[in-house]
């Protein structure tokens, strides 16, 4: 028995309110459980109970067992001289206030049915599971799933919009600056992604502004702060870049990165960060009103139009400024705007849409309804558990649910988990 079990037991009422008393025989009347708390102090705040018709408002205070409150030294806490009621699950010890008097104690155990016990403990206490409902997620209501998926959705944006956050205020609420900082990450997908913040990041985005209208400034802007132009290449265009870029890293007093922070070991050629930093360039050239273009868009093709750009013809036949290669167009996959669309644009226009005091939930879950789902072990393992993801919401849920509840053990906190529990 853990007490996190009795504040869901009490905030759910789910015990039996006929002839409810405490240890010593006194009728209890809840009027109000009261709100929980999450912070120090009594465990529900702001509670109204009537013990023995006499009605009285306060704090609520839980342990397994009534010694408890002398184990976590609540006597010594003024912060528990509000307590109204103690309510544990085995009454082994009169607790005493500061009058005195017995603290009016109701021992839960006499009230709470068996069929809850037993959901609890095949739910909570099953061992060497992936997840601690796999034998019965398939059982739940699929209209209860869906629903709490969107919520988990959005608790997963409000997680990523932390970040976003952070960056803003870095950026003095720059929304551009912020976008190209974003999007340089996920072209550096998990391998490169910080290497890539950070180059956006050493940019400041006024020198950007002024160089986006030529592409050979903007690519040599990007090679050069990514430190790879630092060394010698006997190719022309190398050269180019180099001289354009001492001329801008003169111009505006530029620090290069150390380019052995960029990984290319065990990476697909169309991943190099040679080739995510020139369609980096191309993006931003070919787009310089990217940020209200893309906060503008309610369909998915929209964005694949978007990002369907040429790349330099120097890197049709090169996946790194020392090797030639066969030509390719070297496109963006629709797989990989999906990517950018989840970690994105979605979350940039939440927490931009918030900035304006508008209301965008419904056009945000149209919008990435249209992603496709995410693969991936999380995906694939709630597959198997008969929880198919159709789309990104869904797959972003799925990972939200599994990372900040079925991983923590949080089930009292999940829908799923409590339809569960209160099952008959």
């Amino acid at each position: 028995m853990k007490e996190e079990f009795l504040y869901y037991i009490w905030q759910y009422k789910l015990f039996s309110k006929k002839d409810l008393c405490t240890t010593e025989n006194q009728q209890i009347t809840i009027v109000m459980s009261g709100i929980q708390n999450k912070n120090a102090g009594p465990d529900f705040l702001n509670s109204q109970l009537k013990i023995d018709n006499q009605l009285w408002a306060g704090n609520v205070e839980m342990h397994v067992k009534s010694s408890d409150w002398y184990l976590h030294k609540h006597e010594e806490d003024v912060n528990f001289d509000g307590v109204i009621l103690h309510v544990v699950w085995e009454h082994d010890a009169v607790v005493f206030m500061r009058d005195n008097k017995p603290l009016p104690t109701l021992e839960l155990k006499s009230f709470v049915g068996n069929n809850l016990l037993l959901n609890y403990k095949s739910l909570i206490c099953r061992q060497q599971s992936w997840i601690l409902c796999e034998n019965q997620i398939e059982n739940v209501d699929k209209f209860l799933i869906d629903n709490w998926l969107e919520r988990l959705y959005f608790e997963r944006l409000e997680q990523k919009s932390i970040f976003i956050k952070e960056l803003l205020q870095q950026t003095n609420d720059d929304f551009e600056a912020v976008l190209f900082q974003l999007i340089a990450k996920n072209f550096g997908l998990k391998v490169n992604g910080d290497s890539f913040l950070q180059l956006a990041k050493s940019i400041d985005f006024s020198i950007l502004r002024k160089v986006s209208f030529d592409e050979q400034k903007l690519t040599a802007l990007f090679f050069g702060q990514a430190g790879f132009l630092e060394k010698e290449v006997e190719d022309s265009y190398h050269q180019e870049l180099k001289a354009e870029y001492e001329y801008l890293k003169y111009k505006y007093n530029l620090q290069p990165l150390f380019n052995k922070q960029f990984q290319f070991f065990r990476m697909r050629p169309h991943n190099f960060p040679t080739i995510r930093i020139a369609q980096l360039a191309s993006l931003f050239f070919t787009h310089q009103n990217l940020f209200s273009k893309l906060m503008s868009i309610t369909q998915k093709e929209e964005l694949y139009k978007l990002f369907s750009f040429s790349i330099q013809e120097f890197w049709k036949t090169h996946f790194t400024f020392e090797s030639v290669s066969k030509k390719s167009q070297k496109k963006l996959s629709k797989s990989f705007v999906d990517l950018i669309l989840i970690n994105t644009i979605i979350p940039l226009k939440f927490v931009y849409s918030q900035s304006r005091g508008e209301v965008v939930e419904e056009s945000i879950i149209q919008l990435i309804q249209q992603g496709s789902s995410e693969k991936n072990s999380i995906i694939s393992k709630f597959s198997e558990l008969k929880v198919k993801s159709k789309n990104a919401l869904e797959s972003q849920a799925l990972i939200e649910l599994k990372n900040n509840y079925c991983t923590k053990k949080r089930c009292l906190q999940c829908a799923i988990g409590s339809s569960l529990l209160k099952k008959k």
